[in-house]
């Protein structure tokens, strides 16, 4: 396990030219490998990365690893990864630590990194298999209403050939047909009986999927929806305690769908609602907001924009307008919004008092799939700020 950290220490120190290497020793030996991958594979070297660090830094924890691990399997299915694939990859993964290892490289260490890779491949393989027996690799859904809410935020309704089960605070993977990519986003609503999802979508500079969905899609389209990853945002890390919600900009569509959450089981919960933006143009759903606000005696609504014109210059943070307004460590707080919103929040929280437990954030998209959670909160992560 040590020389397993060692020598990926080592590698990791290359940044970019890891991934970059292993995709073209991939391509280069393997390449009907290629057709899996999207276009543009910035993202996709991250994800690499972000994986192999998360697997090796916790390859003394057996339990946690293997969940991870039967997670990634079950859904890399949307990529059409088949077994066969495997060997393929791990001949190109071990010619890439071999390489950036140089003289560090031995007999000994490639034995265990085969070890730790036919442990990988054999659990991604069974829960991939295992996840066929209840569902699809994806979801084909029909788009019934596209709102164009700001210049780059748009909000749809898609409506799934068949019921796709989900958990409010969830993730699900959403592709378009004309683009080999996908983005992780939560549903802005509870499950229906119609099995409708509603999706809040920001176009992303460069980004693919996220500027189809925007500007390139239209109703009667059809889009790809994938199985529902992950548990950082959900009601079941709060039991019935008291809730505090912090939204940023889209990331009020998960927590949307924590209030439908809670209305619907009529528990009566407190729950304080705060909603940032960065200016008040950027309200893109207030009025759903302040309709279930009407509706809710138990939820309060706090607007917080970042910029105002009565007072140019400054800049309002929501953290800081919540621990202003009150001491909330009785309550569990729920986190999302940008990655730099979400840092700095769980950062302030932490330094005030909050315990790691009671504030929860979107762990999973962001470990795996982007770079800047782990920039944001690198520093942090001996804290345990980092699920």
């Amino acid at each position: 396990m040590d020389r397993l950290r060692q020598s990926w220490s080592v590698v990791a120190a290359h940044g970019d030219q890891v991934p970059l290497y292993f995709y073209s020793t991939l391509f280069l030996a393997h390449p009907e490998t290629r057709q899996m991958f999207g276009t543009n594979m910035a993202g996709q070297r991250d994800r690499l990365v972000s994986a192999l660090g998360h697997i090796v830094s916790h390859v003394d924890q057996v339990d946690r690893l293997v969940g991870f691990l039967r997670q990634l399997g079950a859904d890399h299915r949307k990529f059409a990864v088949r077994a066969e694939h495997y060997p393929a990859v791990g001949e190109a993964l071990v010619e890439t630590l071999r390489h950036f290892c140089g003289d560090g490289w031995s007999e000994e260490l490639a034995a265990d990194w085969a070890a730790a890779y036919g442990l990988v491949s054999r659990v991604m393989t069974e829960a991939a298999q295992a996840a066929e027996a209840h569902s699809p690799p994806w979801w084909v859904a029909e788009v019934l209403t596209h709102e164009q809410r700001t210049f780059d935020v748009a909000v749809l309704t898609v409506r799934p050939q068949y019921l796709l089960p989900f958990v409010p605070g969830q993730s699900i993977g959403v592709s378009h047909p004309a683009v080999r990519s996908w983005r992780y986003y939560s549903p802005a609503n509870a499950p229906r009986a119609d099995g409708t999802v509603e999706l809040h979508v920001r176009a992303a500079p460069g980004g693919a999927v996220s500027s189809r969905l925007v500007y390139g899609c239209a109703v009667g389209d059809q889009i790809h929806l994938a199985a529902p990853v992950g548990d950082g945002l959900t009601l079941r890390l709060a039991g019935s305690s008291d809730l505090l919600l912090l939204a940023g900009g889209t990331g009020w569509a998960p927590v949307k769908a924590l209030v439908e959450q809670v209305a619907a089981e009529g528990s009566g919960r407190r729950v304080d609602l705060y909603v940032g933006a960065r200016s008040r143009s950027e309200f893109y759903d207030s009025e759903a907001i302040d309709k279930v606000a009407a509706s809710c005696p138990w939820l309060r609504v706090s607007y917080v924009a970042g910029s105002d014109p009565v007072r140019p210059g400054e800049q309002a943070r929501v953290v800081d307008r919540v621990l202003a307004d009150g001491d909330w460590r009785s309550r569990h707080v729920y986190v999302c919004g940008s990655d730099e919103m979400v840092g700095q929040s769980v950062a302030a929280l932490t330094g005030a008092g909050y315990r790691s437990g009671q504030v929860h954030h979107e762990g999973f998209g962001r470990q795996w799939y982007g770079p800047a959670w782990r920039a944001v909160t690198a520093a942090d992560e001996s804290t345990e700020m980092v699920r």
